[in-house]
């Protein structure tokens, strides 16, 4: 019965953990590519405000966020890694004054009342976009087939990293660090 316990919890934690620390190079032709069917996305977030995307030959332009890193989070509010890497986060986001995430939800059918009341129960304190063009997003940007993945976008928005599965904080840090580009 031990055994059968073990391995169950082994094979669990393969299955929660698969792809975790997990970081893929960033084919920026291939996403320019895509983004040119549609390169201009207007996210609206759970609060019902607007964000607008804009993709510019290798450049993702996200309006107001001008000369920040951006973090583009795709996530489901049914998956564990995904509520797991939020504090990490929140984090990050008050550490790193010039650094923003948006969190992406793909999940269908997913009510604005229910993600507002996900994110108060998570505390997070970035903006979690909630319509259909999510998906025409995650197309664009090459195909999300595992969430979580996360997309980092240097301060001039080019693509920097890409991530699949939970990733450290530590190494997020240090990549937010890395794609900061100062101007001198």
């Amino acid at each position: 019965m031990k055994f059968k316990k073990l391995a169950f919890l082994t094979i669990l934690s393969i299955f929660v953990f698969a792809g975790c620390d997990s970081k893929d190079s960033i084919d920026a032709n291939a996403i320019a590519a895509k983004s040119k069917k549609a390169p201009i996305f207007n996210l609206t977030t759970s609060n019902q405000t607007n964000l607008t995307l804009k993709v510019v030959d290798d450049k993702w332009i996200f309006e107001g966020l001008e000369n920040k890193v951006v973090l583009v989070n795709f996530f489901a509010t049914w998956c564990p890694p995904c509520k797991a890497e939020i504090p990490h986060l929140v984090n990050l986001k008050n550490k790193y004054p010039n650094f923003e995430v948006i969190a992406v939800l793909v999940e269908e059918d997913k009510s604005n009342e229910e993600v507002n009341s996900f994110i108060k129960e998570h505390g997070i304190n970035y903006p979690v976009t909630n319509s259909n063009i999510n998906f025409i997003l995650a197309d664009a940007v090459g195909g999300v087939s595992t969430i979580p993945t996360m997309f980092l976008f240097d301060s001039e928005g080019k693509p920097f990293q890409k991530y699949v599965g939970m990733v450290p904080e530590e190494m997020l840090g240090s990549d937010i660090q890395k794609a900061t580009i100062t101007k001198e």
